[in-house]
């Protein structure tokens, strides 16, 4: 008896160490890091930067990833400097949002082959690269459609007797301009007599010279402008307003930003992407060397159910744009993809 009490005894304490040094091994595993690279316009810009960020925050916590964004003064010109030390900060993940990194980024990841990288906008070759594209022309393409049988309206104040609208790019650029296209596209698709003009911000972060545009575009005559051009955005909408006319919105909902005079916004669901990202990644999935395709069937593109504005927007039009859309899921309708076909001859770049 008593050499079994013993015997249990050491059994004991050896369960005890065992279960200790199991506890200790995993107390001291280090958990997962990945990391957002911020696009120009930066966090605040009330629309694709903040939105990929949403998403990042709520999918790394629900995941237990730690994780970081990473924002420069000037993301364009340190790109290079940012991504290396990027890969050399112990991230298994690294999403990036900036579409000017496209050309140096398979000369990074090359460098750093532990780290999976993403890109959002466009395709970038590597192994160890997972690239998203949203179909952001079918969206703008809807809008253009909207805004052109909009502009013809009698007895809205927001509309005045000129067939113009108007589109402000971010910069000149395939990434941004493949909105434009889609936008120009749409509306002659309606009216080919409709007059779209056209301007670039050359910023993302400016909200006094996206005012100054819209401004300019309401005193030629347009009575909707879409902005592309993030939180330079903020002074096209606030123009709007000022001037009893309509902007629209892109990437986040951002119809809320002025009630009644953001007609709808183009919706890009960045969060959607990067949340797929990190869960994979969280889970273990493979992720490099994939294309991951991202549309109008998916929820991740399109146009805001005109929460504030479903009442200046006659039921007809509101049909007209829907059937669109299913002519676009189903096939029946292709909008030009200036990434893929080059420039269509109502946009030269």
């Amino acid at each position: 008896m008593r050499t079994r009490l013993v015997s249990l005894t050491v059994l004991s304490v050896v369960a005890l160490v065992a279960t200790g040094c199991a506890s200790e091994t995993t107390s001291q595993a280090p958990p997962k890091k990945a990391a957002l690279v911020i696009a120009q316009g930066g966090l605040g810009d009330e629309s694709y930067n903040d939105l990929a960020m949403s998403g990042f925050t709520a999918s790394t916590r629900e995941k237990g990833i730690e994780g970081h964004p990473i924002e420069s003064n000037d993301v364009v010109a340190q790109g290079e400097q940012s991504l290396r030390r990027a890969g050399t900060s112990g991230y298994g993940l690294v999403i990036d949002l900036e579409f000017s990194h496209g050309e140096i980024l398979p000369t990074i990841a090359s460098a750093y082959p532990n780290v999976q990288w993403a890109f959002l906008n466009n395709k970038i070759d590597g192994p160890n690269i997972t690239s998203v594209l949203f179909a952001e022309h079918d969206g703008s393409y809807l809008a253009g459609a909207l805004a052109a049988m909009m502009t013809t309206q009698t007895g809205n104040p927001k509309i005045n007797p000129d067939k113009k609208i108007g589109v402000i790019g971010g910069t000149k650029s395939v990434g941004i301009d493949k909105f434009l296209s889609g936008y120009i596209q749409g509306a002659k698709d309606v009216d080919p007599s409709v007059e779209v003009l056209t301007a670039y911000s050359n910023a993302f972060g400016d909200p006094t010279k996206g005012s100054q545009l819209a401004e300019t575009m309401f005193q030629r005559g347009a009575d909707i402008v879409y902005h592309v051009a993030g939180g330079t955005g903020a002074g096209v909408i606030e123009a709007a307003k000022k001037n009893n006319h309509y902007a629209i919105g892109v990437d986040d909902n951002q119809d809320k930003l002025a009630p009644g005079f953001v007609l709808t916004s183009v919706l890009k669901r960045a969060d959607l992407a990067v949340r797929r990202l990190v869960d994979a990644y969280a889970d273990g999935k493979p992720l490099g060397g994939q294309v991951i395709n991202l549309g109008l069937s998916d929820g991740a593109v399109g146009l805001t159910d005109f929460e504030f504005t479903r009442n200046e927007i006659p039921e007809s039009v509101r049909t007209k744009v829907d059937e669109l859309k299913q002519k676009i899921i189903g096939g029946q309708l292709k909008v030009w993809n200036v990434i893929d076909q080059g420039y269509p001859a109502w946009l030269q770049g």
